[in-house]
This record gives C-alpha cells, structure tokens and sequence, in this order.
C-alpha cells in the first residue's frame, strides 16, 4: 500500500472512531487572541470605545469531560470563544509550582491529601476530575507548562494562592511570557513589587470600591499596567465602570457567583442567562470572567462581529 493510502486509511480511521479528548481539542483551537510582544497585550487591555467585549474563563472553563485548570480544558474553551484564562498556582513538597485551586487534592483529583505534602513526580501520577467527579486521563499541569503552552493562543491570568507576587512575575519573566501572561493583584504592595520587578507586566486589580481609585492613581503604576476586576456584585457599579474607563483601562465583572450560580441550580434559563451576559456589557463591562465559558461566550458572539480598532488581536 502506498504511502498516501496510508494517511487516507488513518484519516478515515480517525473520523469513524473519534479523536481522543486531547488530540480534538489540540487539533480544533481556533479562536486565539494574538499578543506577539509586551507592548500588545497593554494595548489589547486598554479600553477603546470600540472594544470587542470577550470571555475570561474561570479556573480555565471547567465542564463535564473538562477539568478545571487543566491544558486540554483551555484548549477546549478556545475551541468555542476566545477568551483569556484565570488559573490558580500552587506549591508542590519539591518547590515546583502546579495549577491546583485548592489547598487538597480531594475534589479535583483521584488523589487525597494536601498538595504541598506531594512532590510533582507524585502528582503526575494522578489524574484530575471534572466537574462532575468523574475522573480523566488528563494530568496535573505546571504553571511553567501553562506558559509556554499559552504562547500565541491566549492570555493567562494568574492568581495567588500560595504563590507570592514576586514569584508569579519572576515565573513569566523565566518563561517569557510578558505577552501571554498577566498576575493578580490583591493588596497596593503586591501592585508595586509586581511594577518593581518589570514594568511590562500586567494585571489584574481589585476595584469593587470607588475608594480604591485614588490610591491605584498614586501608586506610581500606569493604568495601562491594569485592568480593574469591579466584583461580582449586582447590579453593574456603572459608576466605577465609567472611572475606570476615563483612565483608560478595562472592566471585569464576574457571573459565577450570580448568573452561572443561578443557571446551574436552575433559576433561570438559556435565554435568560444569555440576556444577563449581554446586559453585564452594556452596562459597561468589557470582560467577564465566567464559570460557563462557552455559554457566554455563545452569548455574546455577536456583539465580537463589530468592525473596530481591537479585531487585530482575534483570531477565529
């Protein structure tokens, strides 16, 4: 048999069998948002009047079949919607760094215990579950596989946990990733040793309160270093949306503890839940950060079809 009746017999063998869960998402991540350098991703995060709304998935976009904080789930959310990805780093017994939302790996792996009683080489050998508690074949990925997986698809938003601001930054700087990569912020001295170490970086601050502008206006940091998470209460805080906003930067408002929460417990419905997302954004919002990535992502697809000076970085 020739070599080309080869391929066309694994070819067809592939489309009457299935891929494997990792080999389809690897092969269907189509929507990538394009930051090539530093400089782009602080252009992509400044606000423009004509800004396309996206998606930044909660603990990567976790769902039946989709660990959270898990490779494959990020490419099975960029399968559906472009968006950026808030992870969760943790330390391993060895000072290796893994994504672990919780202290245990109880609820998200077929382990038991705490993760920093475990080394890396032990946590390879688990596997991590989905939201429904069923178990995968995926691994426990490190923040370092993260970033460099991340390079020319996405943005990663990088949480605290037990993984102090100066190593987070420290981490992006090792791997290169200024331009795929961003840390959140919680206090004024994490947002000053953040700009300290590299004034490329970006990240995500908290401003639930108007209180809370003055002094990010005097910490020394631009606002185009920042993009401001304004809480996961309801209703929008349109005033600080438009503060924001007047200092150029983005707003992130969160549904997972309102809407997705809602919509899980059934509360509310599919066009009910979409008609939320959309109202979130035009009351001002740019990004919201989701439990249900792909849902609102759905939901707000059309309002990312719009000509403006934004489209440079999406790619579907």
């Amino acid at each position: 048999m020739k070599n080309t009746e080869y391929l066309i017999l694994a070819v067809v063998m592939l489309v009457c069998c299935g891929f494997p869960a990792a080999a389809q998402a690897s092969f269907t991540v189509t929507n990538t948002l394009k930051t090539i350098q530093a400089d782009d991703l602080r252009e992509f995060f400044k606000y423009r009047k004509d800004r396309i709304p996206f998606i930044s998935a909660h603990r990567g976009g976790p769902r039946e079949g989709f660990p959270e904080n898990c490779i494959e789930t990020f490419e099975n959310t960029l399968k559906a919607t472009p968006a950026i990805l808030e992870i969760d780093p943790r330390y391993t017994k060895d000072g290796e760094i893994v994504l672990m939302h919780d202290v245990t790996l109880d609820r998200t792996t077929n382990g038991k215990g705490k993760v920093i009683d475990y080394t890396l080489a032990e946590l390879k050998e688990l596997r991590l579950t989905d939201t429904e508690g069923n178990i995968t074949p995926y691994q426990i990925p490190t923040l370092d596989e993260a970033l460099q997986w991340a390079k020319g698809k996405t943005v990663l938003v990088i949480d605290a946990k037990d993984v102090p601001m100066e190593v987070r930054v420290n981490k992006i700087l090792e791997n290169e990733a200024e331009a795929h990569a961003m840390v959140i912020a919680y206090s004024m001295k994490d947002i000053k040793t953040a700009y300290q170490l590299s004034e490329k970086i970006m990240m995500e601050v908290m401003v639930g309160k108007r209180e809370n502008l003055g002094p990010l206006d005097e910490s020394g940091v631009p606002w185009e270093n920042m993009v401001a998470f304004i809480g996961h209460d309801l209703p929008v805080k349109e005033d600080i949306v438009a503060e924001v906003h007047q200092r150029g930067a983005m707003c992130i408002q969160g549904s997972s503890r309102n809407y997705d929460m809602q919509y899980m417990r059934g509360e509310i419905s599919d066009p009910q839940l979409a008609e939320a997302y959309l109202d979130l954004l035009q009351k001002g919002v740019d990004i919201i950060e989701a439990d249900l990535s792909i849902e609102s992502g759905e939901a707000i697809r059309s309002l990312q079809q719009k000509e403006s000076s934004k489209r440079r970085f999406f790619n579907w």
